[in-house]
């Protein structure tokens, strides 16, 4: 036989340059929409006057508003009471005002209070830090006190005294291994007031601390961890979630009569509120309302007493089980409530604050004593719009600087007729006037009205370069999918000569392209990776374009019908799939689809003599169709995980009787010994992990704590389990003696991380995958036999693109998204549960608990990954392609 002739696609070029490709466009999603809003060398501004002298900041991490508020808020835990948080639903009735804090996403602790104290939305290039240090300093009513005295946890409070003066903001945080998930979570909150009260025991023999603590300006902040801590454990709805709301009433309470008996006035002002809620499964970060929705209560030095409440009624729906109907209800957005702590002490407002402070709207009540009167109330409006608009002309002039052929936000800087005056400049000239004339409430609209337009302009400023890197994404990953379809129809191998007359063309265009990009990004003094993304699409349009250029000389060899029939399919199957994201029947649909209809369609000789593989594949397909269906929203159960870990034993047992058949058939009896070992271990590490889940489970639920065997043995067995399927011997091995060696070393993990129906999951699309497999082979066998009397040079002929082809690919994505899919809806990190990483680690640690999960998905998809290539292997054999370069498994 002749040697094969040889491709110029190298299949290993492709996944090199493809795994190159998308790791460096990772990097766009940061460039695009994880940019620092932060700038600096704004001015700072301030009222001058101060309405109080102190100010209480008490923070309860994770609370929900309407947990708080509502009346009988547990009606499914025996014995409730009615008012779960007593001192503080009579705070809102009888001396203080009272709403909703509306958070952003990602509802997460530090963003949250991020917006609370430094009048800011998240800085999110903190996704990279996990949420806990800077990677730009900003500012905050923190850095403008006089001085700051801070309790709680280790994760919030270091990061507002980074950026502070020295010595301004003190922290006291307990120790990062008191946040135990599986303790009693009121300790960290009785913690906190326990300091607070130690502060001020001190200060009755410390001068110079007494002397700080009766200054002017000065906060207080409380941060009260346990409840997200206990919403996170138990969730939301449980009696450990209702007591840990009384405990921190109860702190409330204490803290209020702790600073009356030291002060004796009544110069303090106090603010309570949430950085984030928390979802009925007892997570957050998404923007589920549960999660955004934060109560609210202001009461003290400067704050208005309840009113009535208004007509249109302020409350809805939300807010009626609340009892409080007849009170007036007045929302704001969080990063408000910096602004009005602010002005509630008098000091700087922070210079990177965007929030807007409540009592700006003439038209309705805020949160600040009508007391104040008019003018103090139109003095703060034009400082608020002063903070904003200074960050503004701050990032304008870094943009105009930088960006070649800038386009300014013309509703702020186009000209002003009237007064020869930008708009920016016109607006505070105008305010000015009002104040001057004394006319407060047009003076406020006009504030109001120019902060509006601030923050539009903010906004144009942050998403500025977002068109470009769009723009390039795109381009790219349109060019990298033309530049995979030239490994599909290969042209190279058709053409005649490499290259055609057209090519000069296309060589210097991409070249000018290239250089005129980064000449661009040179003017503009562009981040260094914008160099490289533009680099990406260049070379793929200039590879596909010449390499088309060479193919249109040669004799079309493709139906072109059947391939526009085919694509329209395609994008009617990729959209359904989107669909799919929000509306999680669809992949239920899609398995009906490829359990029934796809067998329809095979010729009726092969359907007829492998009905039972038919059926077997349309059962599973049924099976794994229900899964996408369950409810999102599970409750822990251990039998349901003991029964997917014994049908990971029961199902492996069964395919390792065939398969180490197979074996010692196809490599002899010593390969067989090998493997029966292997599989031996392996079957007896998913037993250790289901009883090592058995007992962590019950210690859990039983509070007694994680035991530090279970935790050691925990982790040892997830190690070890996947590392023997990697390792394990290849010469002894067949394709589906590989894959079921990966699917019984993965079986640990979908035991212990599961929660309830994973592990059936698992089986279930395992198995599908291996039926999958099996169908192709034999489809394609049946349509694509090869002849006896076949010559060496057509067995040795160039693979060519078949029809099936298109189909595969898709199933191969479906069967992507259904991984990620299917066993809930896992579109948001925030939406995993995590009672099953509490059997390994306890304490919280971001990174190590989303590793956790996302393993889930990852060892489904390496198990996919594992089924592409047997496929591969066997329809390369069936159409006669004599290596590829996926081919690997034998």
């Amino acid at each position: 036989m002749p040697p094969p002739p040889k491709s110029r696609y190298s299949v290993p070029k492709l996944l090199i340059l493809g795994l190159v490709f998308h790791f460096v466009y990772i990097g766009t999603v940061f460039d695009c929409y994880f940019t620092s809003p932060v700038v600096h060398g704004m001015k700072s501004h301030s009222v001058g006057h101060a309405v109080s002298k102190r100010l209480v900041l008490i923070v309860g991490d994770g609370l929900r508003a309407d947990l708080l508020f509502n009346e009988d808020a547990f009606p499914t835990i025996p014995h409730a009471p009615k008012v779960v948080a007593p001192y503080l639903k009579s705070i809102a009735e009888t001396r203080g005002a009272f709403g909703i804090s509306h958070t952003r996403v990602p509802t997460e602790s530090r963003p949250g209070h991020v917006a609370i104290i430094g009048g800011m939305y998240e800085d999110v290039s903190a996704v990279t830090k996990g949420w806990k240090t800077n990677p730009v300093d900003f500012d905050s009513v923190f850095n403008q006190s006089s001085h700051t005295f801070s309790f709680g946890s280790p994760d919030i409070l270091p990061m507002f005294a980074r950026g502070a003066i020295p010595g301004k903001v003190e922290t006291w945080c307990y120790n990062e291994e008191d946040e135990d998930f599986t303790k009693d979570a009121t300790f960290l909150d009785i913690w906190v007031f326990d300091r607070l009260k130690e502060l001020f025991q001190n200060a009755t023999n410390n001068i110079t601390l007494n002397t700080q603590l009766r200054s002017h300006k000065v906060i207080f902040f409380l941060h009260l961890l346990g409840l997200d801590t206990t919403g996170h454990s138990y969730r939301p709805h449980s009696r450990e979630y209702l007591k840990n709301i009384q405990v921190v009433d109860n702190i409330v309470r204490q803290t209020e009569n702790l600073i009356n008996e030291f002060y004796h006035d009544k110069e303090t002002s106090f603010i309570f509120t949430a950085d984030h809620g928390m979802s009925v499964i007892g997570n957050h970060g998404d923007g589920d309302l549960d999660n955004t929705r934060t109560p609210l209560i202001a009461w003290g030095r400067g704050i208005r007493g309840p009113l009535p409440d208004s007509v249109p009624s302020s409350h809805d729906s939300y807010s009626k089980p609340w009892g409080l109907g007849h009170l007036f209800r007045r929302d704001v957005e969080q990063a408000d409530l910096a602004a009005l702590m602010a002005s509630l002490i008098g000091i700087d407002w922070p210079v990177n604050s965007v929030g807007v402070l409540p009592d700006i709207d003439p038209s309705r009540p805020g949160y600040l004593s009508p007391k104040l009167g008019d003018e103090s109330l139109a003095q703060m409006a034009f400082v608020n719009a002063k903070v904003i608009l200074e960050q503004y002309t701050t990032k304008h002039e870094l943009k105009r600087a930088q960006a070649f052929f800038y386009k300014p936000f013309v509703t702020l800087e186009g000209l002003n007729t009237i007064s020869d005056q930008s708009f920016r400049l016109a607006n505070l000239t105008n305010i000015e006037r009002l104040i001057q004339a004394k006319d407060w409430h047009a003076s406020r609209l006009a504030s109001a009205e120019l902060i509006r337009i601030s923050l539009n302009g903010l906004h144009y400023l942050q998403t500025y370069d977002r068109f470009l890197i769009r723009g390039m994404v795109t381009f790219a990953y349109i060019g990298w999918a033309a530049y995979t379809s030239l490994y599909i129809f290969r042209p190279l191998d058709f053409a005649k000569t490499p290259e055609a007359s057209g090519t000069v063309f296309v060589h210097i265009s991409a070249a000018v392209a290239l250089i005129g990009f980064w000449t661009l990004f040179a003017l503009q003094h562009a981040p260094f990776m914008f160099y490289v993304y533009v680099a990406f699409p260049c070379y793929f349009w200039h590879q596909f374009l010449q390499q088309e250029m060479a193919w249109l000389r040669v004799p079309p060899r493709v139906d072109y019908w059947k391939l526009l029939v085919g694509t329209s399919m395609t994008l009617i199957v990729i959209q359904a799939m989107v669909v799919g994201y929000t509306h999680r029947f669809i992949w239920s649909i899609g398995f009906i689809f490829t359990g029934i209809v796809w067998p329809v369609s095979w010729p009726s000789r092969i359907l007829k003599q492998n009905l039972p593989l038919v059926a077997v594949w349309g059962l599973l397909c049924l099976s794994a169709g229900v899964f996408p269906v369950l409810p999102v929203e599970k409750k822990e159960s251990l039998i349901t995980i003991l029964v997917g870990g014994c049908l990971i034993l029961l199902c492996g047992g069964f395919s390792a009787l065939w398969v180490l058949h197979e074996v010692e058939r196809l490599k002899g009896k010593k390969s067989r010994q090998a493997l029966t070992a292997l599989f031996f271990i392996q079957a007896t590490l998913v037993v250790t992990t289901m009883i090592i889940t058995a007992s962590s489970v019950k210690g859990l639920q039983a509070k007694q704590g994680l035991p530090l065997p279970n935790r050691v043995l925990g982790w040892t067995v997830l190690a070890v389990s996947p590392v023997l399927a990697f390792a394990s011997g290849g010469p002894y091995h067949t394709a589906f003696s590989k894959f079921l060696a990966y699917f019984l070393g993965f079986g640990p993990c979908f035991v212990i991380l599961s929660i309830s129906v994973e592990g059936l999951f698992y089986v279930t699309y395992s198995f599908l995958l291996a039926t999958w497999v099996v169908s192709e082979s034999i489809v394609r066998n049946g349509r694509f036999p090869v002849p006896a009397n076949e010559s060496d040079h057509e067995r040795t002929k160039v693979y060519s693109f078949q029809p099936d082809d298109l189909r595969i690919a898709l199933f191969f994505l479906f069967f992507v998204q259904v991984g990620f899919f299917g066993t809930g809806n896992v579109a948001s990190i925030s939406s995993f549960y995590l009672e099953p990483v509490y059997r390994l680690i306890p304490i919280f640690n971001p990174f190590f608990m989303a590793a956790l999960l996302v393993s889930l998905n990852l060892q489904l998809f390496t198990v996919l990954f594992l089924i592409h290539i047997i496929l591969d292997f066997q329809n390369c054999r069936s159409i006669y392609h004599t290596g590829c370069g996926l081919c690997t498994i034998k």
